[in-house]
């Protein structure tokens, strides 16, 4: 038998070891010292596992939304989303005339909002998406021309 102290955060206990050889029966034994104890729990039996009932494969085909019909006949510059996220708030509307630097877009990504800006002086000439939509990067949110 060998005897052991180990501290646990900041509790000193006494542990003995029983060396084993051969066959055994599993017995726990722990003793503690005169400041502190070391909790005892039961320890469930291991529960029976089943394995799960075979699935069908399907084959998922990802539909993405079609633009509308101006998207591709819009010129102008085209204002891309520059990371995966949500649409938190849209500011402008076709027709609205915004100034370099104007906030355009507010972008929640990695639970972090961020301003999607305006590039250049124009007119919005499209906006492709709306307050809630999940986008990518690379997603057409806008044209300015």
């Amino acid at each position: 038998m060998k005897r052991y102290y180990v501290t646990v955060n900041g509790k000193r206990y006494e542990v003995e070891i029983e060396e084993v050889k051969g066959e055994f029966s599993p017995r726990a034994s722990v003793a503690t010292t005169a400041n502190a104890e070391a909790p005892q729990a039961p320890v469930p039996a291991p529960a029976q596992v089943e394995a799960p009932e075979p699935v069908e494969k399907k084959e998922v085909v990802e539909e993405k939304s079609q633009p509308q019909p101006a998207a591709a006949n819009a010129e102008g510059e085209k204002i891309e989303c520059p990371m995966p996220g949500t649409i938190l708030k849209v500011n402008i509307n076709p027709g609205d005339q915004v100034k370099k630097g104007d906030v355009l877009f507010i972008l929640e990504a990695m639970k972090m909002e961020n301003e999607i800006m305006a590039a250049r002086d124009g007119k919005i000439v499209q906006v492709a998406i709306a307050k809630g939509t999940a986008v990518n990067t690379g997603d057409l949110l806008a044209v300015i021309q």
